[in-house]
């Protein structure tokens, strides 16, 4: 099993992502192909020493710019290394992709190129928040902003298979993110979901509001788009304002920099926790194949846990998983589009 990984995608490439893949290489063992521009990332390898790591290069001549169109981008740069690295998967020669790259582009290639999987219509991301009380799916969290009930319904599917075999959630409760518990609360949106949940063999919660996130009511949040991702920045945000808020207070007083030098383990592993960096990317469910989507800030931990998390997706066999629990759980998942 290989993971080809785009060398050239992200604001510190390819230096941090090379050395994310020499972390990954080395210490879980993974087979990686660095797809990119070969020259460049060889003086990389060379420079972070990757001797006794399973680690090819694929060279991809051109690089799909952060301010590229999707579209346009992946018709004109043929031998870009998202399309070369996603060619790489659809050929049977990788199992997964990861990039930290265009996100867009990486979305449209993998519609392109490697293909829904059957039973869905549209594919999606799936961020995972940390609360308290362990780990829960987002879905969508920015893939798609215009959305039919069918739509919110495969998501389910797809969050909970995530959930199940990557978190390790032995009945994930899926719930539909709206502003109220009650049933009649939302838009047409929402209540239309929750009636298509309601028949299928999903374990189903209702209704789930946004603080609910951090108070264990479901595992799984399902929404458009739109609403995810909004929902997602705004607990990133929230998270660097806490983290603020805490470094002006600790700097009114000598006896708050002493509790804070007491307590500097604690808030290590909080902020540890909170770290995006720790889940890598978020994966693109839905379409043949893995594919995980980093942060284009990413540096090398967060390629190096990137990689791992796409070596899951593989391990697993999620995008097959997803159609086995649609075909045999949710007959009218697939409904919303001929």
């Amino acid at each position: 099993m290989k993971i080809a990984v785009d060398a050239m995608g992200g604001d510190h490439a390819p230096r941090e992502v090379v050395r994310g893949a020499i972390g990954a290489a080395r210490e879980d063992g993974l087979s990686l192909i660095l797809v990119g521009q070969e020259d460049r990332v060889r003086e990389e390898l060379r420079a972070a020493d990757a001797s006794g790591t399973d680690i090819e290069v694929v060279h991809a001549s051109e690089v799909v710019e952060m301010c590229d169109v999707p579209g346009i981008a992946l018709r004109k740069k043929r031998d870009s290394s998202i399309r070369v690295g996603l060619s790489l998967v659809a050929e049977g020669k990788a199992a997964s992709f990861l990039s930290a790259g265009n996100s867009g582009a990486v979305m449209a290639g993998g519609l392109l190129i490697l293909k829904k999987i059957r039973g869905v219509d549209r594919p999606a991301i799936a961020a995972t928040i940390p609360p308290p009380h362990g780990p829960v799916v987002l879905i969508d969290a920015g893939a798609n902003v215009d959305c039919k009930p069918a739509h919110l319904l495969q998501f389910g599917h797809m969050g909970e298979t995530y959930a199940r075999k990557i978190l390790g959630i032995s009945r994930p409760r899926v719930g539909v993110l709206s502003i109220g518990e009650e049933d009649s609360k939302g838009t047409d949106l929402t209540r239309d979901t929750g009636d298509l949940f309601r028949r299928t063999g999903l374990r189903f919660v209702g209704n789930v509001e946004g603080r609910d996130f951090f108070a264990g009511k479901a595992d799984v949040f399902v929404c458009d788009g739109f609403v995810g991702n909004v929902a997602l920045k705004t607990m990133e945000g929230m998270a660097q304002a806490l983290g603020q808020f805490l470094k002006e207070e600790i700097a009114k007083s000598p006896m708050a920099k002493l509790g804070a030098l007491l307590a500097e383990g604690a808030i290590r592993g909080v902020k540890k926790r909170l770290d995006y960096e720790e889940y890598g990317g978020a994966p693109l469910l839905g379409v043949r194949g893995g594919i995980v989507i980093c942060h284009g800030s990413s540096g090398e931990r967060a390629i190096k846990n990137g990689i791992r998390a796409a070596g899951s997706l593989a391990r697993f066999e999620v995008d097959e998983e997803i159609a086995r629990s649609i075909s045999t759980r949710g007959h009218l998942a697939g409904a919303a589009e001929p």
